[in-house]
């Protein structure tokens, strides 16, 4: 097995160390959808050596998981796919749709069944819980998923935004292969615990945000605007005067990652996986916001090349922007 792949206890082939990210697919607070450009992002995806899809149903209210089946089903492949349960939404037009937590057993049972029909699959290769809920018992929800295990409708079961206390709660009662947190380089928190506890327990982490919302992909700049329906109109990092300072740290991860010959984007990608046992979450939506997943392979950055990427965010973004702003409320 090489160091660009990595085993998912529960799932026997090696996956790739880069994963396709499909939120952005489901087109919900992306600006609408695109089938046709999203089934070939994820078909080149595959040819350029992803073998792990991740999506949810929350992505567009079941359409993301929608383009993945369908286009795991118009291409042969050996890929994997990983999806989520746990949110819940109101039943209004979907622009208005006030989304949830809700992890209690039966939607847990029903949000598979749904989503092993949108995959076209017999098994969910991994099945995470997207957000905790304060509502319903951690055991609870991990006991209705190790059901669901036993039955053979999923391969391996992973949690997304956990805290060490609540995975501790949640492997007393089920296998956790996975662990879903936020890290890019300007989102680190999970550096603290979540990555130590991935390492301890043979977990593997799921790095979503690798590339910060498209701000490490070094092509934006300080008129770069988003419409309202755009996750990133209410995201601070992109208001001013923040995201002139993110963009200036940018451009000084972009000349040390040119010393290398290395997009800043590759650059970006390859930190997150030299933090441990990471798979980084490469989200896309068209075919050629996948063309450099290539450069990310077979290296790695060297101890001042870290200690230089310290010193950019000290300089430009001291106080750093957890994405909170993104964890939906419980329910009612």
């Amino acid at each position: 097995m090489s160091t660009d792949t990595i085993l998912i206890p529960g799932i026997d082939t090696p996956i790739s160390r880069v994963a396709l990210g499909t939120w952005a697919i489901g087109g919900w607070m992306w600006g609408g959808p695109d089938d046709e450009n999203g089934v070939r992002t994820i078909h080149a995806a595959l040819d350029d050596g992803i073998n792990l899809i991740d999506t949810a149903p929350v992505y567009g209210f079941g359409h993301s998981e929608e383009v993945v089946g369908r286009a795991l089903a118009e291409k042969p492949h050996k890929a994997f796919v990983a999806t989520k349960l746990g949110l819940n939404w109101t039943d209004d037009k979907p622009e208005d749709r006030k989304v949830f937590r809700d992890s209690r057993p039966a939607r847990i049972r029903q949000e598979v069944e749904d989503s092993l029909r949108r995959l076209r699959v017999e098994t969910i290769d991994l099945e995470q819980i997207h957000w905790p809920d304060a509502k319903t018992p951690v055991d609870e929800s991990a006991r209705e998923l190790q059901k669901l295990h036993q039955e053979g409708k999923i391969r391996a079961l992973g949690v997304s935004n956990f805290s060490p206390e609540q995975m501790d709660i949640f492997r007393e009662v089920a296998p956790l292969a996975t662990i879903q947190p936020p890290l890019n380089l300007f989102e680190r928190t999970c550096e603290k615990d979540i990555l130590p506890y991935a390492k301890k327990n043979n977990a593997v982490v799921l790095a979503y945000g690798a590339l910060c919302r498209g701000l490490l992909s070094g092509k934006m700049n300080k008129d770069t605007t988003f419409p309202k329906d755009d996750l990133r109109s209410g995201d601070p990092k992109f208001q001013k005067p923040k995201f002139e300072s993110y963009l200036a740290a940018v451009e000084d991860f972009k000349n040390l990652a040119a010393k290398r010959d290395k997009s800043v984007l590759a650059f970006a990608v390859r930190w997150v996986l030299d933090q441990g046992p990471v798979i980084a979450l490469w989200g896309a939506r068209k075919p050629e916001q996948v063309s450099g997943v290539r450069d990310v392979f077979g290296w790695s950055l060297t101890d001042e090349e870290k200690k230089a990427v310290d010193d950019i965010l000290a300089h430009h973004v001291p106080e750093a922007i957890d994405p909170t702003f993104m964890g939906p409320p419980n329910r009612d």
